[in-house]
């Protein structure tokens, strides 16, 4: 008998704030609740009838009498709220302080060193939107030749070139060099190349991001990749993990493109874990502070959902998650430190009320349970 899990992660889809949200000054932040409320409303009918309302009270997706999955929600036990850390916690790999980010900007000794490493200045080097700093930079960029660094509230060092006056793989490159250079204290969670085209007042980033991230420790993916199982990663998976514990990897341009290569691996793959993110939640709307849009994508994605739920085998369990929250209504655009709902769907699963998980690591615990893999050396408890 085959076994498969399809864990599909709604990038920053939170449902409320943690009880430690306010040290993060995040107090008040629920992205699905303030989202649904800004809009009038979320017509989400798949997502509903799997039980999402029955987790907390959202405008639109009331509860249900019968959900169809278990539902509940998980608290985040690493320090931190951006996508590494919620990933990696999900496999197993809880990290004690969070990722250095940088608000004023990098050292100037640092930044320095790597400007030497690639053989010319740069422009930006601040916290800032991707959108708006090649706004700001992105003609003077043109003029020479020089990459725009710039970070985020999150833990990254991102650089931005137009594609026609750096190209993509010497853009990569000086990724990797920034990625090899950002160790010990400046280890960031991720180095991003984020590459645009167009002219000053029309310019668009392009789907040819990537992301270079740290080597994680071993976790949950590693185990089933050693048990003989095949791990397929869908959207930016692979980067998350620096490739380690994946087998395949399917990359992606938008949630709906992420939907169609889900499928294709369902289609691909009869047993082991295909593991997805879908990233338009957050990178288009919920950093952009933009709750229409992010309600249209979440209603975009549960129509979508029942052509997963229609290509899955019998013995299939889906689940259903996010990795932190990017209330679109909050002051800021940053991340927000939040609670993430888990839906887990299948013939196999009785639907139930999973209460609220005190890491994300039970989500790996569970996966390697169902597939019959030992870690119980990793925390988190399965919800088997």
């Amino acid at each position: 008998m085959k076994k498969r899990v399809i864990l599909i992660v709604l990038d920053s889809v939170g449902i409320g704030e943690m009880p430690d949200s306010c040290q993060y000054g995040d107090a008040g932040c629920n992205t699905i609740v303030n989202t649904a409320q800004a809009v009038g409303g979320l017509n989400i009918p798949n997502l509903q009838q799997l039980g999402i309302g029955n987790i907390t009270l959202i405008d639109g997706a009331a509860t249900v009498e019968s959900p169809q999955a278990a539902y509940g929600k998980m608290t985040e036990q690493s320090a931190g709220k951006d996508t590494t850390t919620g990933h990696w916690e999900m496999m197993g790999i809880i990290l004690d302080r969070p990722f250095p980010t940088y608000p004023q900007g990098f050292p100037l000794d640092l930044l320095q060193e790597f400007e030497q490493l690639i053989g010319r200045s740069t422009l930006g080097n601040k916290a800032a939107s991707g959108t708006e700093i090649i706004k700001e930079l992105g003609e003077q960029h043109m003029k020479t030749g020089w990459p725009i660094v710039y970070t985020s509230a999150d833990s990254v060092f991102q650089i931005a070139a137009h594609e026609e006056i750096i190209p993509l793989a010497q853009l990569y490159e000086m990724c990797l060099t920034a990625r090899n250079l950002l160790r010990g204290e400046h280890a960031v969670g991720r180095v991003i190349a984020r590459p645009f085209i167009g002219q000053p007042g029309s310019f668009v980033r392009t789907a040819h991001r990537h992301d270079y991230s740290l080597q994680p420790e071993k976790n949950v993916l590693d185990y089933i990749q050693e048990s003989g199982e095949h791990v397929a990663g869908v959207g930016k998976i692979k980067d998350i993990f620096a490739g380690r514990g994946i087998t395949s990897s399917y990359s992606i341009e938008n949630n709906d493109d992420g939907i169609d290569k889900i499928i294709q691996a369902m289609q691909m793959h009869e047993s082991g874990l295909i593991f997805a993110n879908l990233i338009d939640f957050d990178q288009l709307y919920g950093h952009r502070n933009d709750p229409l849009g992010y309600a249209g994508a979440l209603e975009a994605f549960d129509r979508r959902l029942l052509e997963i739920i229609s290509a899955m085998q019998d013995e299939d369990v889906l689940i259903i998650t996010a990795d932190h929250g990017c209330d679109p209504t909050f002051a800021g655009t940053d991340h927000t430190r939040e609670y993430v709902p888990v839906l887990v769907y299948g013939s196999a699963v009785k639907p139930r009320n999973l209460g609220i998980r005190t890491t994300f690591a039970d989500i790996g615990q569970t996966i390697a349970g169902y597939l019959g893999i030992k870690t119980e050396e990793l925390p988190g408890n399965s919800m088997l």
